[in-house]
């Protein structure tokens, strides 16, 4: 009777080891032990990443527009919202667009336009999500500026 009490009082890991020498007792905790501080330690990495990720992101200003500059000299207008570890989505997309008009003395000057994304061939949805690998930089633009001006002007003309 004794013994079942016995049995009763130990835990499950103590039932495993009942059998095993005192020294494969204490290195099983000990395994047990090593493993929750590395789970516990993958975890704060894991927590230090995202935390990591909203301090190395400047704070969006949802209520401005945005210029976002990538590596592959394109420039985006509009507005970013979502930020990922590896993403950054862009709502609302402009696009300037260059044509060479020809001047008198044959020298090209470029005429830029500002193309509102989604009227191309392929047809895509006004969302965009870029690498941030893919972004050298992004900057707010100012209200009274050309860019936020012609949008403000295309929006009203087109009822969005």
């Amino acid at each position: 009777m004794n013994s079942i009490n016995n049995l009763r009082k130990n835990s499950p890991e103590d039932l495993m080891n009942a059998g095993a020498p005192e020294g494969e007792r204490s290195r099983s905790k000990k395994g047990f032990g090593a493993v929750f501080i590395l789970l516990l330690l993958i975890l704060i990495l894991q927590v230090g990443d995202l935390f990591f990720l909203v301090k190395t992101f400047p704070k969006i200003d949802e209520n401005k527009w945005q210029a976002v500059f990538l590596n592959n000299d394109q420039v985006y207008f509009g507005n970013l919202k979502e930020v990922t570890k590896e993403y950054v989505a862009l709502e609302n997309i402009f696009y300037l667009r260059a044509s060479q008009a020809l001047q008198q003395g044959g020298g090209a000057v470029p005429d830029l336009s500002l193309v509102k994304l989604g009227s191309e061939l392929h047809g895509p949805e006004d969302m965009m999500y870029v690498p941030r690998s893919a972004i050298i930089f992004w900057e707010n633009l100012k209200d009274n500026s050309q860019v936020v001006q012609s949008i403000k002007n295309f929006l009203s003309q087109n009822g969005e």
